[in-house]
């Protein structure tokens, strides 16, 4: 019984590795590449697995990998996302939110030290429209968040329904491609306009917050020509 237990435990451990082997060379090729310009067999090889089938074995279709890249580091960003708002408490400066909305996935990279792709990846993702349903069901799924976008809403100006939307999209754009570009350029060892993941931040989070605080312009409608 011993030897059967010990066996399954580094059974256990074997496919455990594995799996973190796959997930590591999909993350890179991904991001790299793009998400359906890489096929399962790539994957493997990268991975270093003779098995071509070990992708789909260990983790089904395509979208199910990908989930499980978001999952691997949804949780390390939850817990900084929970430190932040946890500073903050009950704050009405908008700052503050935007900070905890923007900082953690930067902190994460930060930590993660270098290199690192799950920045591209997140772009590659969001550019799909399948793939980005898989996005916001994860980003759906996090306390942290929803905690800290209805902080954030309860701080914003009166906005017509129209320009709160684009705003958001602008906001979601500039935190999914600026930390990729920064990453990009620090994988081609390109200059960086801010020289720490920490001050990366700092500058999101000023553009952000001057997004949703500058001024509506009320302008006249356009003819259909100039449309």
């Amino acid at each position: 019984m011993v030897m059967m237990a010990a066996g399954r435990a580094v059974r256990a451990e074997q496919v455990s590795a594995t799996r973190e082997l796959i997930l590591t060379a999909a993350e890179r090729l991904f991001a790299e590449r793009g998400v359906y310009a890489v096929s399962n067999r790539q994957v493997s090889e990268a991975a270093g697995q003779g098995n071509n089938a070990a992708v789909g074995y260990h983790f089904g279709t395509k979208a199910d990998l990908v989930r499980a890249i978001v999952r691997k580091h949804a949780e390390r960003i939850e817990e900084i996302r929970a430190r932040l708002l946890a500073g903050i408490g009950d704050s009405t400066d908008l700052r503050d939110w935007v900070d905890c909305l923007v900082r953690p996935v930067p902190e994460h990279l930060a930590a993660l030290g270098g290199p690192t792709w799950f920045a591209r990846f997140c772009a590659q993702v969001m550019t799909d429209p399948a793939l980005h349903r898989i996005m916001v069901e994860e980003s759906l799924a996090s306390p942290s968040l929803r905690q800290n976008v209805d902080g954030m809403h309860r701080c914003l100006p009166a906005l017509p329904p129209e320009v709160r939307a684009e705003r958001g999209d602008m906001a979601r754009h500039l935190l999914i491609h600026l930390p990729a570009e920064r990453e990009r350029a620090l994988a081609e060892q390109r200059p960086t306009a801010r020289s720490s993941w920490h001050d990366c931040a700092t500058g999101l989070a000023d553009a952000v917050v001057g997004i949703w605080l500058a001024p509506v312009t009320q302008g006249k409608e356009q003819p259909a020509r100039d449309r």
